[in-house]
Parts: structure tokens; C-alpha cells; sequence
């Protein structure tokens, strides 16, 4: 019996399976890294919408990160739950978010649109 990769060579494996550069994957594994840092290095199963959104409210507010850094974040926490995890990014939002098409996210969570 095999164990397991750990999640973040299970997100590396994904990357590389979609052909994705380098410095995309090295960026996500990246945020993946510090969201989980974050929250006490909790795994991502345990944690849901409430986490997702203080994290990138935590980038936005306390960081003061660039709208494309944030969107950077979002889009490999986006990654992460969908690709790797199996779970819709819907289970993951609250359902204050509606479950808006993936290209209202980004303009709904960051002020875009």
C-alpha cells in the first residue's frame, strides 16, 4: 500500500499534469503555503468559506496587497479546492456568494465588477 502524497506535492502534481509554467507553480504551492500557515496550519478539509475569505481579506486590509497579488491568492485557492480537493468552489463559499460563475469571483470578491 502507497501512502498518500503530502497536499502540497498533490498540488504540484496537478500543476504539472495541466502543463502549467513553473512560476505558477512555484507562486500557488506559495499561497497554498501561507493560507495554511495562516490558520494555524490547519488542512484545508478542515477550513471553508469563513477561512478562504479572512485570509484574502487579510492580504487586502492588513497587507494591503495589490488587487493582482489578492487575485493571485484566489485563483490558487481556487485551484487547490477544486483540482485537488474535489470540492466545488461553491462548497466552499458561503452561500452569501450565490455560487456566481468563476469569472464573477473575481470581479464580486475583489471590487471589479
Amino acid at each position: 500500500m502507497t501512502d498518500k502524497p503530502k497536499l502540497l506535492n498533490q498540488v504540484r502534481m496537478k500543476i504539472r499534469q495541466r502543463h502549467y509554467s513553473i512560476r505558477t507553480e512555484q507562486a500557488w504551492v506559495d499561497w497554498i503555503r501561507r493560507f495554511i500557515v495562516f490558520h494555524g496550519k490547519r488542512h484545508p478539509t478542515e477550513m471553508g468559506s469563513a477561512e478562504v475569505e479572512a485570509f484574502l481579506t487579510h492580504l487586502a486590509v492588513d497587507r494591503n496587497a495589490a488587487a493582482a497579488t489578492q487575485n493571485q491568492a484566489f485563483s490558487a485557492l481556487l485551484f487547490l479546492y477544486r483540482e485537488v480537493l474535489g470540492k466545488g468552489f461553491c462548497d466552499v463559499l458561503s452561500s452569501e456568494h450565490h455560487c456566481l460563475p468563476l469569472s464573477d469571483y473575481h470581479a464580486h470578491d475583489f471590487g471589479f465588477g
